[in-house]
Formats: structure tokens, C-alpha cells, sequence
């Protein structure tokens, strides 16, 4: 069992340019990229086979055997393959001045689906959010891929390249670009894949999925130099919306010190649509200590600045959050998110504190 386990996990590697889960930490603790365990080639998504292998033979505590049943790769037949997430949350938030708050909810249940029309060069996909409320499409595009599998352009509805594509939108890094899961947009993007380099150039329409209005588009570019212990990588974003241009540009970056995974990013924005020109900074440094098989620590420090012009309403935000894998398909978390903003505004320096269950496939 074990020999075949080994050898579908090899074999899928040799196939793949060159890895992650929806957590761009596990990347830079691998030493891989996130089109190897992803169908999305900048990440995010449905995982494909080698990402469901991995998800059950390396990530967790211990693997539950179930006898005369292969292992879940996400394929129902050679052409379609399936996945999933969902979330449920518990949650309490403490705000000053105001009666503290708690809940129970469904943070996200998502659908993928990918029809592999052409082995290797066409394929088509869609991911769709269920819950919370109604259906809503977060992506679905067509990809076509050259024969060496280095160079590819889809077109439809997509996230967007930038930065790194943490889970957690409320980062000030994604709250500040406006870029992250929630807000997809329509157009194409051409990539450009090897061992080392992973780069991604998309022209969209820049209202994060609404209705197009003008005929100024956004465009978007994310490149990055990947090594074993460390990785590189620089954004850029430009919209030229009728509401006034937005410009943004990061540098992010990723290094590995033992057991620890490290991630950093800076963005600097300029945005216009203010009724005066606004510059911003946000940025993050986070630590993940897998201390155990199947057990991750992650501390993560954030800063933004909403108006660089303006002197201190600068906010921070601080977060503890014990990550466990007990078995395949299994994410257990439980953390703590304190705010630290001016001293006026309650909301700003409001603690917030979870737990959450999470199953994939």
C-alpha cells in the first residue's frame, strides 16, 4: 500500500512544474509552488491529484486506513474531477463599551469542478460558493495550456494575481488591496510557469465581478522566484475606474528556518477615488511553527495606514491561532485576534476570538 502511495505521489510531482494548499505557508515549507497542488495555477481552489495525496499521506496526525477503498484523488473519471470546502465557525467578539457578542456560523461552503476537456491543454473550471445565502460564482474560466505545460491563458471569471493568497481576507494585506477571495473579476491572464519562476499577467475589468460600466480596464501582474528555503516575489495593480485611479505595488517573500515557515508582505497604494489622493500601507509578518506532525502554530503580525498623510491612525492587528490536522480532510483551529487602532473608535481596538471546523476534499 504504502509502495503504491509512494509512487502515485512521485509521479504526480514529475508531472507538476514544479506545491501548497490554500495556505501559502505550506509552499514555503515544502519548498514547492501552488500549481502543483492546485488546479489554479496561482493558487487558491480545487486541488488536483497530487494535493489530495499529499492532504492525506503528509498533512495530518495519522491517516485513518479504510480497507479495499483507494485513496481520494478528486477525479471521477479520467475527464472530471470534484472538491470542496466548508467551514463552520464559532466565534466571540468583544468590543469596548459595547455587550460582547457570540455566534455560530457557516463561515463558507464551496463546490469546484474541472472538465479536462484536452489531457494536459484544455480544461475547464468552476468554483462556487454555497453558503452562506445564495449560489454565488467565484470562478469559472476555460485555460488553455502549451505542450510543455510553461505557458497558459484563461479567460472568465478569476481571482486575481497579487501578493500572497492568504485564507484569511479580513488581512489587512487583502482588506487594504481590495484583492482576495470575495472579490473575483472577469477577464484573461496568460502565465508563465518552471521550476523556479511563477508569473501571472491578467487584464480584467476591475469591478470585482459587478457590471462593467466604462471601457477602462485593470490589470494585474504577480511574479515570483521560488527556492527550496526561501522565495521572492513582487505585484503590481493598476485601475483606471471612473471613480478615480488606483495604483498599487508589494513585494512579498517567504523563508523556512527549520520547523518554521515565514511570510511577509508590503503594499504601498495610491488611490484617487478619495475626494483627496490617498496613500496607503499595509503589511504582514507571519510565523508557522509545526511543532508537531499535524499541529501548526501561526503568529501574525499586521500593520495599515490609511492615510499616510494623516499622523497616528495607524492600526495593527495580532493573532494567535493553533492549527490541527487530526486526520485526512480534517482542519481544526482555534485562535485569537486582537486589534489595536486609535483609541476613538471601539471597533478598531475590538478582540475577537474562534474556533473552527473545517472539512475539504
Amino acid at each position: 500500500m504504502m509502495r503504491a502511495i509512494a509512487a502515485i505521489l512521485i509521479g504526480c510531482a514529475l508531472l507538476a512544474p514544479s506545491v501548497a494548499d490554500a495556505e501559502p505557508y505550506f509552499a514555503v515549507r515544502q519548498g514547492m509552488k501552488c500549481v502543483a497542488c492546485h488546479v489554479n495555477p496561482s493558487g487558491g481552489g480545487m486541488r488536483n491529484a497530487y494535493g489530495n495525496m499529499w492532504a492525506q499521506t503528509v498533512l495530518p496526525e495519522r491517516r485513518i486506513e479504510v480497507s479495499d477503498r483507494e485513496m481520494w484523488s478528486g477525479a471521477i473519471n479520467r475527464h472530471l474531477a470534484v472538491g470542496g470546502n466548508l467551514r463552520a465557525n464559532g466565534q466571540y467578539l468583544d468590543v469596548p463599551n459595547e455587550a460582547a457578542q457570540s455566534e455560530f456560523d457557516v463561515e463558507e461552503a464551496r463546490i469546484y469542478g474541472a472538465a479536462t476537456i484536452v489531457p494536459d491543454r484544455l480544461l475547464v473550471y468552476v468554483d462556487e460558493r454555497i453558503a452562506p445565502g445564495g449560489s454565488v460564482n467565484l470562478e469559472a474560466y476555460v485555460r488553455l495550456s502549451t505542450a510543455d505545460q510553461r505557458w497558459y491563458v484563461k479567460a472568465g471569471q478569476m481571482f486575481l494575481p497579487y501578493g500572497w493568497r492568504l485564507e484569511d481576507d479580513g488581512a489587512f494585506i487583502r482588506q487594504a488591496t481590495g484583492i482576495g477571495f470575495a472579490t473575483p473579476d472577469k477577464g484573461v491572464e496568460v502565465g508563465f510557469e518552471t521550476n523556479t519562476w511563477s508569473t501571472q499577467l491578467a487584464i480584467t475589468n476591475g469591478t470585482a465581478g459587478g457590471a462593467e460600466t466604462d471601457s477602462v480596464k485593470q490589470a494585474s501582474l504577480r511574479t515570483e522566484h521560488i527556492r527550496s528555503l526561501w522565495r521572492l516575489g513582487a505585484s503590481v495593480n493598476y485601475n483606471d475606474a471612473d471613480t478615480g485611479e488606483r495604483y498599487m505595488q508589494g513585494l512579498f517573500a517567504g523563508l523556512k528556518t527549520g520547523p518554521v515557515a515565514w511570510l511577509a508582505e508590503a503594499d504601498y497604494i495610491t488611490d484617487d477615488s478619495f475626494a483627496a489622493r490617498r496613500k496607503l500601507w499595509a503589511g504582514l509578518i507571519e510565523a508557522n511553527w509545526m511543532f508537531k506532525n499535524g499541529h501548526n502554530l501561526k503568529l501574525t503580525a499586521e500593520y495599515f495606514d490609511p492615510d499616510d498623510d494623516v499622523d497616528e491612525d495607524e492600526q495593527n492587528r495580532f493573532s494567535l491561532v493553533w492549527e490541527y490536522f487530526p486526520i485526512q480532510f480534517l482542519q481544526l483551529r482555534a485562535g485569537a485576534r486582537v486589534y489595536d487602532g486609535i483609541p476613538q473608535n471601539d471597533l478598531q481596538n475590538r478582540k475577537l476570538y474562534f474556533v473552527q471546523m473545517h472539512g475539504f476534499f
